[in-house]
């Protein structure tokens, strides 16, 4: 075995990570579906439990030795149940796209209909879109917003009524209002639909009260766990109690393989630090600066899609200010602050250069920063955005940037 130390052995990767390190110390991380986890979570997922092949699940392991093991999967079920009131939990998944995935596999037949959220009105790409494999198996058809920006629920209705889905699909990853979950569980009901919601972008301000659960009233609820709920990069399924065999199933043994228990573990301390009251507040904060920040674009000129944020994102069309989202983001890299292009409603560009930028603010508000910074950071985005073909000015941003952060230390235990 080598007992060398990462630095000794592989010093080429070492260097990579420190650098990782040092580029999300000294920018703004503002990609909304990006956080910084605790060193806690880090050290799970870097722990011996990396070795460990556990293929099945609790008490129904496939290989010996798994009595450890159990009692980690176990406590990342019960927390997770507590966190969101499940009745029952699938730690398991690897990601968000694999649990919804699973979820197909589990309900679904090839050639049966899903109604998702169209991509450009803030629909994810597991929601069924052309490119994906799963637009070849199954039928997937679109709802959108209307012109205030709010979800169209009679389009969404009619489109039911007409097409009779197997599962209606509420969630999103650039949609920045709240969801009426009895709405659509009542149009399910009336075209006897399976309810489906994908909360991974919400799940921490769900858990943390700040919006409305879905696992109450919809029959599977899949999240991811990093995002606002601040875990490792990973998956979960929720369900009643009626789809739980069907969905362990699909999981493992139909889609994969050994669960990653190191991840499983660092999922079962992220839930623990959700139960927190303190989280509460983290959950509270992140929203009020996502607000800060609409109120002051607004202010510039900007025009903020979906009419305004009632969640953890800004789904910015920079149409009339003459810049795409590509030119914006790679402005924005160099000025230290880090978002991304993003497809808008109605969208005449193209995926790759669109009109628009996504931002958010759940890792500002994990190092600690308030209303008065979002104010800052608004200011130098815009003027980022203004100067985004002059390399000095962008530079000058970046510095101050850097100078920032420095109030705001994210890993001291690792420097």
């Amino acid at each position: 075995m080598n007992k060398q130390n990462l630095s000794q052995f592989d010093p080429e990767i070492y260097q990579a990570i420190k650098h990782e390190q040092s580029r999300q110390e000294e920018n703004l991380e503002m990609i909304p579906s990006e956080n910084f986890v605790s060193l806690p979570v880090l050290q799970t997922l870097g722990s011996i439990l990396t070795n460990k092949y556990s293929e099945g699940y609790v008490g129904k392991r496939y290989y010996g030795g798994c009595e450890f093991i159990d009692e980690v999967e176990q406590a990342a079920i019960d927390r997770a149940k507590k966190l969101f009131g499940a009745e029952h939990v699938n730690v398991q998944p690897l990601s968000g796209a694999p649990a919804n995935i699973a979820v197909y596999f589990a309900l679904l037949k090839p050639g049966d209909t899903v109604l998702g959220m169209d991509l450009e009105h803030g629909g994810h790409l597991t929601h069924g879109h052309p490119v994906t494999y799963m637009a070849k198996i199954f039928n997937f058809i679109r709802y959108k917003t209307n012109d205030k920006g709010l979800i169209d629920y009679d389009q969404l209705r009619s489109v039911a009524i007409e097409n009779k889905p197997k599962i209606i699909l509420a969630g999103y990853s650039a949609y920045s209002r709240h969801i009426d979950w009895k709405k659509i569980k009542e149009i399910a009901d009336e075209v006897g639909a399976i309810t489906m919601a994908d909360i991974a972008h919400i799940a921490g301000l769900i858990a943390g009260g700040q919006m409305e659960n879905p696992v109450p009233y919809f029959d599977i609820v899949t999240t991811t766990t990093h995002k606002t709920l601040r875990g490792p990069r990973g998956g979960m399924i929720m369900c009643k109690e009626k789809f739980a065999k069907d969905i362990d199933k699909a999981v493992f043994p139909g889609f994969q393989g050994g669960p990653h228990e190191n991840n499983i573990a660092a999922k079962a301390v992220a839930f623990k630090e959700a139960l927190q009251p303190d989280f509460k507040e983290y959950a509270k904060q992140i929203i009020v600066n996502a607000k800060v920040l609409e109120t002051e674009f607004k202010k510039m000129g900007y025009t903020i899609c979906f009419g305004q944020t009632d969640n953890h994102l800004l789904l910015i069309d920079l149409t009339n200010k003459n810049v795409s989202g590509k030119e914006a983001q790679k402005a924005l890299d160099k000025a230290g602050i880090t978002v991304n292009k993003n497809m808008v409603p109605g969208e005449t560009r193209t995926a790759m250069d669109p009109s628009g930028i996504r931002l958010g603010t759940p890792a500002l508000t994990t190092r600690g920063m308030k209303e008065e910074e979002m104010k800052i950071i608004a200011g130098w985005i815009d003027e980022a955005i203004q100067n985004k073909d002059n390399e000095e000015k962008l530079t000058e941003i970046k510095n101050k940037v850097v100078e920032l952060n420095k109030k705001f230390p994210l890993y001291p235990e690792l420097e």
